[in-house]
């Protein structure tokens, strides 16, 4: 009896499984039945929604959804923002200056343009976006917060921003304006025959201009290329700066979904400018085409780079027209860049050989208060002026009329000043 009873609990297990196994395995739903899935719903909230609401707003909230919901930076782009990208492309547009991108489902600055708005108000990378004016961010996607944030030159917006650090949200206050962007310059360094170079965006000039520079200082004993804040831009910009420093190997790789997808672009001797030593400076303001800069330099051992970790934006996204006539669009991602190592900067971002934090250089008292006969007035000009809150803080290095960085500049900026002592060592060590 026993024997009966354990057999049959053994079978009504067996049972049990096999059938909890069967429950789970259901069959796909094949492409028409998910289509009309699709269709049912859109008729259903037509005919039955609390407001009337066109065929056309359904469609276009449904595929906004759809875009939102495959990550952070793919989009559908109405008539509307189809335009608002089309003037963004031209390079000049009243706005802000500043990029952002979704990290963690928040809307978050990636790195404000120098001297722009949004510079000079002080936002900062890595600030997260609560409100624009009075609306909330929390849900919006990133077309509609550029689109809220653009406007006629000179109007006012105000942005509430939570900073690390801060105890409580800030509200900064700014005007649009026309945005200019002077993508590349270059300043020596005071007393040190080593020239800076600052690229502030990857737009169509870059690899030209930082051409002409390094052409320009054949006596120069080395470089700092200064990422940070460098939101991006363009890839055959950022493969062509690698090119200028390195002769051979992958630059980078571009690798979508099958095997047949992936790309390689490589370096060539041809259009190597320098061998001279190199210190790249970045931080959490670096994104895309700058990681793929600093990452892919790094992976060469062509340079060392200094500074902060990077904002980790590695997917390539691509602009494709769903009319004939071009007006509507989806911005899709397509691919993954990965560096020469085979290491991908999605979410990740670019770790620096040395780290190094933003602010000033570090000074024992007797240094801080050592002032030579001749700049004492000056320092008390300036000690004068905090006091009646005159002076307004600005940034010194990206003063584009100023073209000396001073000893004075670098005790202002701690990863620039460590930027330079690196470069120094690596000069003392090419000699031998």
């Amino acid at each position: 009896m026993k024997r009966l009873l354990l057999a049959s609990t053994i079978a009504l297990i067996l049972s049990q499984s096999l059938f909890s196994k069967e429950e789970v395995a259901e069959p796909e739903q094949t492409r028409f039945e998910s289509l009309s899935k699709l269709t049912k719903v859109i008729g259903t909230v037509e005919k039955y929604y609390v407001d009337d609401i066109k065929l056309q707003e359904i469609v276009d909230k449904a595929l906004k959804g759809l875009m939102q919901e495959l990550d952070a930076h793919s989009s559908y782009l109405d008539k509307k923002a189809s335009k608002e990208m089309n003037i963004q492309t031209k390079g000049e547009f009243g706005g802000l200056g500043i990029t952002v991108g979704m990290r963690d489902g928040a809307l978050t600055v990636i790195s404000p343009i120098d001297d722009t708005p949004a510079f000079k108000a002080g936002i900062k990378a890595g600030d997260i976006i609560l409100k624009i004016n009075d609306t909330s961010t929390i849900g919006m996607t990133l077309d509609e917060a550029v689109n809220i944030m653009r406007g006629e030159p000179k109007t006012d917006i105000s942005i509430t921003v939570v900073r690390k650090g801060e105890l409580k949200p800030l509200e900064i206050k700014m005007k649009r304006d026309i945005i200019k962007i002077q993508s590349v310059f270059a300043k020596t360094i005071e007393n040190e025959n080593v020239v800076y170079l600052r690229v502030s965006s990857f737009d169509t000039k870059v690899t030209e201009d930082l051409e002409k520079i390094i052409n320009e200082n054949k006596n120069a004993k080395g470089f700092i290329l200064d990422l940070r804040n460098n939101p991006g831009g363009l890839l055959s910009q950022a493969i062509g700066t690698v090119d200028l420093f390195v002769d051979k190997g992958v630059i980078v790789s571009q690798k979508g979904r099958t095997a047949e997808d992936e790309e390689k672009f490589e370096a060539s001797s041809f259009n190597t400018k320098t061998k001279l030593p190199l210190v790249v400076l970045v931080n959490e303001g670096s994104a895309s085409a700058s990681e793929i800069v600093s990452g892919s330099l790094q992976d060469h051992k062509r340079a060392v780079i200094v500074g902060e970790k990077t904002f980790g934006k590695g997917s390539v996204q691509a602009v494709l027209p769903i009319d004939n006539e071009r007006t509507e669009n989806i911005k899709l991602t397509i691919a993954k860049y990965y560096l020469p190592s085979g290491r991908t900067i999605q979410a990740v971002g670019v770790t620096p050989d040395i780290v190094v934090a933003a602010g000033k250089v570090t000074q024992t008292e007797d240094n801080a208060f050592k002032i030579k006969e001749a700049d004492l007035k000056k320092h008390l000009e300036g000690e004068l002026e905090k006091v009646d809150d005159v002076k307004k803080q600005e940034k010194i290095l990206d003063d584009e009329t100023k073209k000396v960085i001073t000893g004075e500049d670098l005790l202002e900026d701690n990863q620039l000043n460590t930027s330079l002592a690196i470069l120094k060592s690596l000069i003392i060590m090419n000699k031998e």
